[in-house]
């Protein structure tokens, strides 16, 4: 067992190496690569404690730490893990690290700030993940805005006032909404506790409106269509790093909200507007995986894909209803949010890498645009051969971490309703045209010029950066139990929590669900 607050540590180990780092670079000390390596690392071995110490058999919060915060509103600093945010916190850790090495010989202007950013937002990450208290997990979900800002802001693009101020006012505007939620759901438990949250016998007209304000909030975070616009410009023009942490972190902070307060809070309004959420679903999942198809800009195909990849995220969690309505069989409708869950931890892996892949040919060509590659397989073989690898994986292609979410999903939705299970399927055809064709354009046929002539092959430090991320994705894909394992015990007690109705006696909102939720599946 852990005796010590591991959850702490993991969340301001991370802060206080930043802290370190700015006041190391202020003094001129010059190790302040070293110095973030080892925070970031330390930081990741610490949350494998996590894994290894986890009971897969009970879905009570594990790790929790419980202090007063704040007396005078019944704020506490609540923190605890289970086998939904588990994972997400691993992978953030883990991804952290690999971008302070990507960053390693890249950024050399105000190279501490860059570090300190990426470690003080792996500490907020963490925070937004544990927190079990209302207010500390807004704060949290709130604060890790402003790394990023800096971030996109301050080694960004020519175009990154534009696009850090859009990333900014999308992401703030949608968290009013969730703040005026919370703030209700405190005045009728008396309580900022999530978990006391679960519990409210909330009417169906309140049901309603805390769900809208929660989907303004997450839907912008993971993102959904139609309020996904913010995404490619934010992901253009940030550093490569950037958009490896928003790609594979901070847009799952959307889909794990749902997970953690949509569902439990408001499970008679999620059944009654599921087919809104997974409306919009399908509409990324279609609309978005064509209109990657047309990019030119290698970074823009990519981020048009993350949106269309988190559209099947949303559509496993929220398959639940139909499935439970379906079936009657909590196993079966587990299928379909245990698929979304692991897709998330799988495009962490996958767009990370291929965010990392277009920051290599970027570091050394400096282009991002498609026409300018061609026939990079011939001076950049062993690159080539895992920037093949990542694009069949975000493909889809069975034996990688693609597949088994996609696949989990999908036979989900064939249990669910045929229609569903059809477009949401077309993904395997989309998503096979747009990275296969940027794969084809990028690395095969003839040298395209006298700049790909000239490319080198990846480095020692970007071998172990790709080669940690292909072996994951290759891990995950033939045996995905590690991961699933960790989920049921959460996933059946979430799914027993909602397959029960929530609304007060006398039953006043059955007439009003009728009138909301549309005829037929």
């Amino acid at each position: 067992m852990i005796d010590y607050p591991l959850l702490s540590l993991l969340i301001w180990l991370p802060v206080a190496g930043g802290a370190a780092l700015l006041a190391m670079d202020a003094l001129g000390n010059p190790g302040c690569r070293l110095m973030a390596l080892l925070v970031s690392v330390v930081t990741f071995l610490l949350s494998l404690s996590l894994y290894t110490n986890f009971d897969f058999t009970t879905a009570i919060m594990q790790y929790q730490e419980s202090v007063p915060w704040i007396d005078a509103i019944s704020a506490n600093y609540h923190l605890g893990v289970d086998g939904i945010s588990m994972p997400l916190i691993i992978l953030t850790t883990f991804t952290t690290v690999l971008v302070v090495l990507a960053g390693w010989e890249v950024i050399r202007e105000k190279t501490a700030q860059y570090m300190a950013a990426f470690l003080i937002m792996e500490g907020l990450m963490n925070g937004v993940f544990a927190a079990l208290d209302a207010v500390l997990f807004y704060v949290f979900w709130e604060a890790m805005l402003i790394p990023m800002f800096l971030i996109i802001g301050v080694w960004g693009g020519p175009r990154r006032v534009y696009a850090t101020i859009k990333f900014f006012l999308y992401t703030f505007l949608g968290s009013v909404f969730m703040l005026v939620a919370l703030i209700y759901m405190y005045l009728q438990a008396d309580s900022f506790s999530i978990l006391d949250f679960h519990l409210l016998p909330l009417g169906m007209t309140e049901q309603i409106l805390i769900f809208i304000a929660f989907l303004l909030a997450f839907a912008v975070k993971v993102p959904m269509w139609p309020v996904h616009t913010w995404l490619p410009d934010a992901h253009v023009e940030a550093p490569t790093g950037g958009s490896v942490i928003l790609a594979a972190i901070m847009l799952k902070i959307g889909g794990y909200g749902f997970l953690r307060f949509s569902l439990p809070i408001t499970p008679d309004a999620s059944h009654a507007l599921d087919w809104l959420i997974i409306l919009m679903s399908l509409v990324a999942v279609v609309y978005i995986g064509f209109v990657a198809l047309v990019q030119e800009d290698m970074k823009k195909l990519i981020a048009y894909s993350s949106i269309a990849h988190m559209g099947f995220v949303t559509l496993g969690i929220f398959l639940v209803f139909t499935l439970l309505d379906n079936t009657g069989s909590v196993n079966g409708a587990a299928l379909g949010m245990e698929g979304g869950m692991v897709q998330m931890i799988s495009h962490g892996f996958i767009s990370g890498a291929l965010f990392l892949c277009v920051g290599v040919l970027y570091d050394r060509m400096h282009s991002r645009q498609i026409s300018d590659y061609g026939g990079v397989v011939n001076t950049m073989p062993v690159f080539a051969a895992f920037m093949v690898l990542f694009a069949m994986a975000n493909s889809g292609l069975p034996g990688t971490s693609g597949f088994v979410g996609e696949f989990m999903v999908i036979l989900a939705s064939f249990k669910a309703n045929f229609w569903f299970a059809l477009l949401a399927a077309t993904t395997l055809i989309l998503g096979a045209a747009y990275s296969l064709w940027m794969v084809k354009r990028v690395i095969f046929g003839d040298v395209a010029n006298d700049k790909v002539a000239q490319l080198q092959d990846v480095n020692a430090r970007e071998f172990v950066i790709l080669a940690s991320l292909a072996a994951v994705v290759l891990l995950f894909g033939v045996y995905p139990a590690p991961l699933t394992e960790i989920m049921h015990a959460s996933v059946d007690s979430l799914l027993a929590h909602v397959s029960v109705s929530k609304l007060p006696p006398p039953e006043t909102g059955v007439a009003l669900l009728e009138s909301i939720r549309p005829a037929g599946p």
